[in-house]
């Protein structure tokens, strides 16, 4: 009979597997364990937190100062420490990430599309930019010629992205509907102009390589202590976010036949309810705002993936 594999053994080769830049695991660890507990931290405790994920306090800091400079930080200094906290843009941005990541199930559709038409000769490089990153984020598609399609965003998300943007007057929006009376209705080319599935499929096999020892029976998960569970949810929420942020998160009548989303969503599920109060008890042992440790996370913390159980 084969010996259980232990978390070490599963947990040392992702280190290089995964390809991890300090900026976006920040984000990562930001949006899964700071922002559900305040939003605030103090930035000796993440320091304190993250050397588990093999990030050094020179390239935190450095990161830090980026993710300031991109205007989803902000920082107060209070005596001679420094707190981190999410800015009003910033805050937007990793709620409609949050929903995306930890939702329960598919997103019905009735057949719409929304779709933006952005001035583009009445906008700067940097914003349309900035812009086609955010949308991105939001899971639209590039139709080309300024044109962005998708099929289940909300008019409220896109307004309240081109507000933080500044963009009032810059960007139309419509929705609109296919005729499904005619033979030319025919979503399927709308969504190889906007997105390359097959690219995500990939991306999604090489998610379920990285992670699928993790939720084997044999696993030794007894031997998995709180500050290891932290280290396993992180990386297992940093390498599934880099793949489902480029996800458009179409409907099922949109997607291929055996789409391996779902079988990579389920995995990721798996995981996350076997180590994620572990790595609880460790964040709330480790990092500090400007009170002491952190508030407990609400309520909608626990309602993710259609309820966490404790």
């Amino acid at each position: 009979m084969s010996k259980p594999a232990s978390a070490d053994t599963l947990i040392t080769p992702l280190f290089n597997k995964l390809d991890l830049k300090a900026k976006s695991l920040l984000v990562t660890v930001w949006g899964d364990c700071v922002a559900p507990h305040g939003g605030t931290v103090w930035l000796g405790s993440l320091i304190q937190l993250v050397a588990a994920l093999g990030l050094n306090e020179r390239v935190v800091r450095t990161a830090v100062f980026r993710l300031q400079k991109d205007g989803i930080l902000s920082s107060e200094q209070v005596g001679r420490r420094s707190y981190y906290s999410l800015t009003q843009s910033g805050k937007h941005r990793f709620a409609e990430a949050t929903h995306r990541i930890y939702a329960s199930e598919d997103i019905p559709w009735n057949g719409n599309w929304l779709l933006l038409f952005v001035a583009r000769r009445r906008i700067s490089d940097a914003d349309r930019r900035h812009l086609e990153t955010a949308l991105g984020w939001l899971g639209f598609g590039d139709l080309g010629a300024g044109v962005h399609a998708h099929p289940t965003a909300t008019k409220d998300s896109v307004e309240t992205l081109l507000q933080d943007l500044d963009l009032s007057g810059k960007v139309t929006i419509l929705s609109g509907k296919g005729l499904a009376d005619t033979p030319f209705d025919t979503p399927d080319i709308l969504v190889a102009k906007g997105w390359n599935l097959e690219s995500l499929e990939a991306d999604y096999d090489r998610f379920i390589g990285h992670f699928s020892k993790f939720a084997a029976a044999d696993m030794d998960a007894s031997a998995v202590d709180e500050k290891k569970c932290f280290i396993i949810r992180s990386l297992l929420v940093h390498d599934y976010r880099r793949v489902l942020l480029r996800d458009p998160m179409l409907p099922a009548e949109l997607l291929p036949a055996g789409w391996n989303g779902n079988r990579a969503r389920a995995l990721f599920q798996e995981i996350y309810r076997r180590v994620w109060e572990g790595a609880e008890q460790h964040l709330m042992t480790v990092l500090e705002n400007e009170t002491g440790k952190l508030p407990p996370a609400p309520e909608e913390f626990y309602r993710r993936f259609g309820g966490l159980k404790r």
